[in-house]
This record gives C-alpha cells, structure tokens and sequence, in this order.
C-alpha cells in the first residue's frame, strides 16, 4: 500500500455509492495499517456504540464486535428479540432512545432497503447518532463490499482492467449491487452470470450477462453469491429448486475450477452453501480467499467506525 491518505470523514456510513475513489483508498489504507499494526487511535473520552441486527448474522456481527473491541469502544449489547421492537417500537424511536441515554454509534441490519432513509428524515429530529449500515435487505452492503476490494488489492495491487464476475441470485443480492457499483468505478471490466433470470435491467448498466462456462477461464476474481432462498417469493419455483442441479449449471465445481487462471481468486461472502454455489472441498482451496475476506473485514470495519468517529468529532482526533 502506498503512503498515508487524508482520513476519511463521515456522518454516517450507509452506502459505497457516492464514495469517491479517494475515499475508497484511503479506507482500504487505514484497513491496511490497522491489519499491519497492533496500534489504536487514542480517542479523546470514552464512546459508545450498539450493534442492531434485524437479521441472522455470524461474520457481520462478529466481525463489528470485534474491530469495536480492538479500537477500545464501549458496547452496549441489543437482541430485537428481547427489546421493545417486540412493542412494536419504531426503529426510529429505539434509536431515540439509545441517542438520549449516551450511545454514540449505531451498526444495523435490517430487512428493509434504505431502511435509514426514513430514520435520518423526521421532522424535528433530536437524534444524535451515527449509523453504520450493516446491510440493507437486498440494497447495500458496504462493510462487506471494502473487505472485498482490500482482498482483490492485496492480491493485485489495483483495479483496472481486472475481470470480475459476479455469479449467482444477483436480483437478492446487496453484495452484488454494492460491488458492482464500486467495481467499476475502479476501472474494473463486470460480467454477470447464474440463473438468467436473477438477471434485471439494473445489472446490465455494470456489465454483461455471460453463461458461466465461457467465463470461467478467462476472469481474475470469480465472485460467488449465496442463494438467498429467505427472499425467494415464488413459491413455485423456490419448492422446485434443486441443490444438485444449480451447482451442476451455475457453481463452481471441481472441473471448473480446474479451468480458472492460475493466478484467479474466488471471493464469496458467506455463508457458503457448501455443494451449492461451490464444492465443499474448493472452501479452502488455493485459489479461495473466503478466510482472508472474514480476517480482512475486522480491519475494514475498525476504518469504517473510525471514518463515522472523526466525522462526527466525536473522538478528539
């Protein structure tokens, strides 16, 4: 990585969209320097934050949890489950709440795109408070879209010109749509593959539908998508899906991988449907980079937090 970029400063942290490439490297740098450094920036008082998930998560959660430890932040533990979400209390207000009562930051996953939107919007608001979107229903993913450009950075040391393919339920998929868009302004050539039908219009702006078999030898970075059977909608269709048959047609198997560049990486965001989207023997095969994208995002989300932190002059930095 080159040298030490202006820091990235931002009152909340919901998208990659309006991220210029400036702001991209240099949060790739800081992650960098945090993955090569036990060191930790020296916050003026204490902050606080709480991690809001509305949605099943391991490496996500775990993963905030831990960049929030290692840059020595207070957290304040919530379950939806336990909470008065259960009162059928607003985001909004549960927000409000925890405002009031001192907490600085918010992570959230929630179902719904654009969920912040409605938050960041009230008339009169006195929330005072930054969210960092920890995944939007199929809208954006930002924490996972970095830790998987600082895994294709370290790999290439750059953008431009690679081939990158995005493969499978791309219509569900805030990985998909988060990458895409950052991908190409990084000078990146996307392809698109997997069931034809998951393929929409707004894809088509990023890059090309290919059948995944013309693909498969001549792309750098294959990236697998999960398929996301909680946001299927056709009943029909989800009861006739077949395991066996979407890996034959649309995952990597052992032959297509044997197939890849030699120098080619696989990226998925998990969790992985082992014998789905890809062989279980390929999980950690030496062309994969799926434990290296879970250890990057530690450092990835500890820059995102800092970003939000000194945006928001909170931490005295």
């Amino acid at each position: 990585m080159s040298s030490r970029k202006a820091p990235v400063l931002l009152s909340h942290f919901l998208s990659v969209e309006k991220l210029t490439t400036q702001q991209v490297f240099s949060l790739l740098q800081r992650a960098h320097d945090f993955k090569s450094s036990p060191t930790r920036p020296e916050f003026t008082r204490e902050i606080n934050v709480a991690n809001l998930f509305f949605e099943n998560s391991t490496r996500t959660k775990l993963s905030f949890t831990m960049a929030e430890q290692k840059l020595g932040l207070n957290i304040f533990p919530f379950s939806a489950q336990t909470s008065s979400v259960q009162k059928r209390e607003s985001l909004y207000d549960t927000l409000l709440t925890m405002s009031a009562i001192g907490i600085d930051l918010a992570v959230i996953r929630h179902p719904q795109n654009t969920y912040y939107e409605e938050v960041l919007n009230q008339p009169n608001s006195q929330l005072n408070l930054g969210l960092l979107n920890a995944g939007d229903g199929s809208g954006q993913h930002p924490s996972q879209c970095l830790l998987d450009l600082l895994t294709i950075y370290e790999e290439y040391g750059g953008f431009k010109g690679l081939k990158v393919a995005i493969v499978g339920d791309l219509k569900n998929s805030r990985v998909a749509r988060s990458n895409m868009q950052m991908l190409k302004k990084l000078g990146a050539h996307l392809y698109f593959s997997g069931p034809s039908e998951w393929f929409t219009s707004e894809f088509s702006e990023y890059g090309e539908y290919v059948e995944f078999d013309q693909l498969v030898s001549q792309i750098d970075v294959l990236m697998l998508l999960r398929v996301q059977h909680e946001r299927h909608t056709d009943l029909a269709q989800e009861q006739a899906f077949s395991a066996a048959s979407y890996h034959q047609k649309y995952g990597l198997t052992i032959s297509r991988y044997q197939q890849m560049k030699e120098n080619a990486i696989i990226l998925h965001p998990g969790p992985i449907n082992r014998d789905v989207e890809m062989a279980s023997k390929l999980v950690e095969a030496p062309r994969s980079r799926f434990v290296k994208q879970m250890t990057n995002g530690v450092y990835v989300r500890m820059a995102m937090l800092e970003a939000v932190i000194n945006g928001r002059q909170i931490g005295g930095i």
